[in-house]
């Protein structure tokens, strides 16, 4: 699939068929972590990818589904056939930047203008979004508040700080969308040049 046929296709879907997805298929979307960018190749980045159906019901209850349902929605959370939880562990950051090739003048770590692990972890969000894409497969994104009862129901390490859950699935609706929803969102993207300027912003 081209780039210009995989970008149009990028958006979040929250409704699904319940089929499972091929092992194989799955293997070659979480691949791409291995690809995915990280500070001074830190390599902090954490998936759990989850297709046990009691543990998918558990986790969109600690997600609080609940509160889609409430409103008259599908549930999308315990339907995706897979969740793939998004941690990072910040400590792989400071640990890089402490070895001798990144160390400043003074032998100490640098000040972080930007806590890059979350600059990374939106890059591994959106290139997972991409592989699902190319395999034929939607995607979708929920953050979690309780983070600590998601942890400890997937026994993931202390130093991983959960970033939220990707659902990955076959989408229930067709590849593009909804036109009516799809004409609304046209009519709220604001110009480029809101957005974009090129060479100084004013």
């Amino acid at each position: 699939m081209e780039f210009s046929e995989v970008l149009p296709r990028r958006r979040m879907v929250r409704l699904y068929r319940p089929d499972p997805v091929p092992e194989d298929v799955l293997d070659g979307v979480i691949a791409v972590v291995r690809r995915a960018p990280s500070a001074g190749f830190s390599q902090g980045h954490r998936v759990v990818a989850v297709t046990d159906a009691e543990t998918r019901t558990r986790i969109a209850e600690i997600a609080n589904e609940r509160w889609y349902l409430d409103r008259g929605r599908e549930p999308w959370l315990s339907v995706a056939p897979i969740l793939l939880v998004l941690g990072v562990s910040e400590d792989a950051y400071h640990e890089r930047y402490r070895r001798p090739d990144k160390v400043n003048a003074e032998g100490a770590e640098m000040t972080w203008p930007t806590p890059y692990w979350w600059v990374d972890s939106g890059a591994l969000m959106m290139l997972l979004q991409l592989a699902a894409i190319d395999a034929g497969l939607a995607s979708g994104f929920a953050i979690v508040h309780r983070t600590d009862e998601l942890k400890e129901l997937l026994g993931m390490p202390g130093d991983v700080a959960v970033v939220g859950i990707m659902t990955l699935g076959y989408p229930a609706e067709p590849p593009d969308g909804d036109p009516a929803d799809r004409a609304r969102l046209r009519s709220m993207r604001k110009p480029l040049d809101h957005l974009v300027r090129r060479n100084r912003w004013s």
